[in-house]
């Protein structure tokens, strides 16, 4: 009994290295942060300060009406249309042959010392070969429409925009998220910019439910793949 409880605390620390091993696998969010914040209030009275135009930047274009996203809290509408493919194929085949042979003189004569010696006949020879291929594919496809919003306003005038989608059916829910940083020139007609103008796009679909506990690990099956695995 001594003996088990001396061995106790270091018992309990190998296992919960173990479990925190286990626990590293567990997926990472690829959007980080917020992904709605709420727009700035307004002061009471505001003076709209003369500057000799009848043009006003914050009420948008002069002939769709519609003000442009500028501030925290406004929204647009990201279309994202991603597609990668990528192919990586190698081959590699070394050959290599060698060989040696060498004749004796010869000599006939029968009291030679050396006449075993001198009459023998050397041949050697050795090859050694290699030869190695691997290829790599890689395709993906990701296509839909958000709404963000602006969470943020830089210095040069970007906008740092984040939104989350979620669609849930039958106990399941799929969640998509999506942030970025957006030059407001590249928004288009109707407030719409392309995830392939957004700095930085970070995407993501997760899912919650019986249907995605189903077709990923547990926290035990990570923990035994981790620890148990030698090679």
């Amino acid at each position: 009994m001594r003996t088990s409880f001396a061995t106790l605390p270091s018992r309990l620390g190998a296992l919960l290295v173990l479990l925190l091993a286990g626990c590293a696998g567990a997926p990472q969010k690829v959007v980080d942060g917020p992904t709605f914040v709420p727009p700035v209030a307004r002061p009471a009275n505001v003076e709209r300060v003369p500057n000799g135009s009848l043009f006003n930047a914050q009420a948008g274009s002069l002939f769709s009406g519609r003000r442009k996203p500028g501030a925290i809290g406004d929204t647009l509408k990201v279309d994202i249309s991603e597609s990668l493919s990528a192919t990586s194929t190698a081959k590699t085949d070394i050959n290599r042959d060698t060989s040696l042979k060498s004749k004796g003189p010869g000599t006939t004569s029968t009291g030679a010392i050396f006449r075993d010696l001198l009459n023998q006949d050397i041949a050697a020879s050795g090859s050694s070969s290699f030869k190695g291929n691997g290829a790599t594919s890689n395709d993906s496809s990701f296509n839909g429409q958000i709404a963000a919003s602006v969470i943020n306003v830089l210095a040069n005038g970007n906008l740092v925009v984040a939104g989350e989608r979620t669609v849930a059916l039958n106990g399941n829910a799929s969640t998509l998220r999506f942030s970025g940083v957006v030059d407001p020139r590249d928004i288009k007609d109707g407030n719409v910019v392309r995830s392939g103008d957004v700095v930085n796009a970070r995407m993501e679909v997760v899912g919650q439910g019986d249907m995605a506990d189903g077709t990923s690990r547990n926290w035990l099956q990570r923990l035994f793949n981790n620890t148990l695995s030698i090679w």
